[in-house]
């Protein structure tokens, strides 16, 4: 009986232990399986579509305050104080030394503040360095990529569970821009699904201009079967759900379709920079040739009198001889009377030219730079000193 009483006794014990070790390798697991998303809990489908449960959601910062009413950013002043800051909001550069500028800056409007080339958004680091800035008289803008990490995390809270963005890809894109990238393609719903949520989570902190980069490598088939339309109309809803005005752009290249370009609020490119300052009249930049590609010049009235507005910066591809790239290499005279130049000539015909904040530069470039010689800033504290030319300009 002693001994029936020892065996029932030391098997109750094991179970103890078997239930304590599952109990612990649950939490164990459930901790460290989501530690590589973004977010540390679960949560609940709605509180995307909530702009008021942000101390709820650990997307989002506890400590930022939104407005109760949201401004309406004018896209008028836009054209003519509009500024490229890329990554401002994703820490791209030097923040501490890109802050200062943006804080300083006389621009009304950040384009490309938050960035998502090969990378999800962080909004709630967007969310300190706005607090950091502390401007309450700028509109940020997000830039939708042609370009992401099939092996990125991200967190999807329609369908409670990771993102899988090699299911976003076009076909035939696979290492497109390197390698574990493709092009995205609209076509996909995961990627319709994925659009969706970041364009809802940038609004909730107050994110109202959003401009999809070369959106014809996006699309899948722009003729009658756009995709663009359909997500541009779900933006704008959600935005008025919220009370909020929000303006969306796209990186149109040659595109002709005068339908198609008018979903948009302003299409935006690059100027086809001269060494000398210059640039072009004509509809495509000669630097390439027309015939098998059109690096698109949208001032031309081929592309401009189809749109409803035009943007227009200083382009770059990370490739010696683009439009950041020639910038660079001029000296600071040139740089200042070139940024003057593009100023006037461009909002002299209703079209808006954006001065640059921050934008890459190839690494080898030579030239002037900011804190990283992989980047250009205006800072009057390294070698590009343009910003008090840039601020008096936009004055």
């Amino acid at each position: 009986m002693k001994k029936y009483f020892l065996k029932s006794k030391l098997f109750y014990i094991a179970l103890l232990l078997l239930a304590l070790f599952m109990l612990f390798y649950f939490f164990i697991f459930e901790k460290y399986s989501k530690q590589n998303y973004s977010l540390p809990i679960v949560p609940t489908s709605s509180q995307i579509d909530s702009t008021d449960s942000n101390a709820n959601n650990p997307r989002y910062s506890d400590d930022v305050s939104l407005p109760e009413i949201w401004p309406t950013p004018d896209i008028e002043k836009m054209k003519k104080r509009g500024c490229v800051a890329d990554g401002l909001l994703s820490g791209y550069n030097r923040t501490s030394k890109d802050v200062k500028v943006a804080r300083d800056s006389k621009c009304y409007f950040f384009s490309r503040a938050i960035e998502t080339w090969r990378s999800a958004p962080d909004f709630k680091k967007a969310q300190k360095i706005m607090s950091k800035i502390g401007r309450k008289d700028v509109f940020y803008g997000m830039f939708i990529a042609e370009a992401i990490n099939k092996k990125e995390k991200y967190y999807s809270y329609a369908e409670e569970r990771p993102f899988d963005f090699s299911k976003m890809c076009k076909k035939g894109s696979k290492n497109f821009w390197g390698e574990h990238t493709c092009k995205p393609s609209l076509a996909e719903s995961e990627y319709r699904l994925y659009i969706r949520q970041i364009t809802r989570e940038a609004m909730n902190i107050g994110v109202q201009v959003f401009l999809f980069g070369q959106i014809y490598h996006q699309e899948k088939d722009l003729k009658g079967n756009a995709w663009v339309p359909q997500i541009v109309k779900e933006m704008r809803a959600y935005a008025k759900s919220k009370n909020m005005k929000i303006i969306i752009g796209a990186q149109t290249n040659d595109i002709t379709d005068e339908k198609y370009l008018r979903v948009f609020d302003y299409i935006e490119g690059g100027v086809g920079l001269h060494p000398d300052g210059e640039v072009e009249e004509g509809p495509c930049f000669s630097r390439w040739n027309a015939d098998e590609f059109c690096w698109a010049l949208l001032w031309n009235k081929k592309f401009k009198n189809k749109a409803s507005n035009v943007f227009v910066h200083l382009d770059w591809s990370g490739v010696k001889g683009d439009d950041m790239s020639t910038f660079a290499l001029m000296n600071d005279n040139l740089r200042h009377q070139t940024l003057k130049f593009l100023y006037k000539k461009f909002t002299s015909q209703d079209v808006g030219f954006l001065m640059p904040i921050i934008a890459p530069l190839p690494k080898d470039n030579g030239g002037c730079y900011g804190p990283r010689k992989s980047f250009y800033s205006p800072s009057m504290k390294y070698g590009c000193k343009d910003l008090d030319v840039i601020n008096e300009v936009l004055e």
